[in-house]
């Protein structure tokens, strides 16, 4: 896709990461955000994603400019799209798109970052609903390429796929409207299994991780759980799973839990986790993070130039 002018609305953790897989791709990125000190410091922010996409994606064209601006206005003008990245507070997001919607053309697209609202929750008071959509991406973006898509109007999400996809993103679209998207919800089940399996005394936290990093998440970085149960099945494929283990599949549905967030809980969670960090730093676990998932992308895109 031809370069074009981007705009990041809220300089936080994802629009840092947005704005350095925009610049990378040569588009031109006006950025803002009404905390000066979000904005003084956002370029700094930018310039270590950049330096990561640099090591996955060399020889790439030249990278596009970056402008912080303490207007709105002066961020949202001459931009395709905008790419919102406000707190996930829906008055204040309604609010918000009433000042950019006052500002630019009708055909801007304005694509949200949220995580858990839904594109209905969203759009009420909007002269033009169907410019909006849902754009979640999995944090950090530039490094994991998933970006979930929604909205009403056909052609914009069409738009907003071919752009992100062009990006090395991997966007997915939604059938309807829903709370969490799709990978939210299948993050936020996953997690009220594991966080009953220690509230229930069946395994301690860092026990929980490390299965599922060494085993099931494995699997799922090259294939989806339904593949991996048509797999499952042998030669009868998902046919023959569900004939031979679908009982056993059901048994298991059966025993999840429903934990609550109770002071307890919190509290081993809470203990779990600085027991398994082990005196890690935040920004230790997310250098660890990002340079495995570096790798990952590099492995990436090794296999895919092997199958071209």
């Amino acid at each position: 896709m031809a370069p074009c002018c981007v705009a990041i609305v809220g300089c936080g953790l994802i629009g840092a990461s947005w704005a350095a897989l925009f610049q990378h791709a040569g588009h031109t990125v006006r950025a803002w955000d009404p905390d000066t000190g979000a904005r003084g410091g956002f370029a700094a922010r930018v310039a270590g994603p950049l330096t990561q996409l640099q090591q996955i994606k060399t020889g790439a064209a030249p990278q596009g400019d970056l402008t912080v601006h303490d207007r709105l206005e002066d961020a949202l003008r001459g931009a395709v799209l905008i790419q919102e990245n406000a707190p996930e507070n829906i008055p204040l997001k309604h609010r918000l798109y009433a000042q950019i919607e006052a500002a630019v053309p009708r055909d801007v697209i304005i694509a949200s970052s949220t995580s858990a609202h839904p594109w209905s929750d969203l759009v009420p008071g909007m002269r033009s609903p169907d410019r909006l959509i849902t754009a979640h991406p999995f944090n950090p973006p530039h490094l994991v390429p998933l970006v979930e898509l929604y909205g009403p109007d056909p052609k914009v999400v069409d738009w907003a796929e071919a752009f992100y996809r062009s990006l090395g993103s991997a966007p997915v679209r939604l059938k309807k409207d829903a709370v969490g998207h799709i990978a939210n919800r299948l993050s936020s089940a996953l997690w009220r299994e594991a966080v009953h399996i220690v509230a229930d005394g069946i395994a301690d936290v860092d026990a929980v991780d490390m299965a599922l990093v060494n085993g099931p998440g494995l699997r799922w970085s090259v294939l989806g759980a339904h593949m991996a149960y048509h797999l499952g099945g042998g030669v009868g494929g998902m046919a023959g799973y569900l004939e031979h283990l679908g009982p056993s599949q059901q048994k298991r549905w059966d025993s999840l839990g429903s934990p609550t967030l109770d002071a307890d809980t919190r509290a081993r969670l809470v203990e779990g986790v600085n027991t398994e960090a082990a005196g890690r730093s935040i920004t230790q676990l997310e250098a660890e993070r990002d340079a495995a998932l570096i790798e990952l992308a590099q492995m990436r895109q090794r296999l895919a130039a092997q199958k071209d």
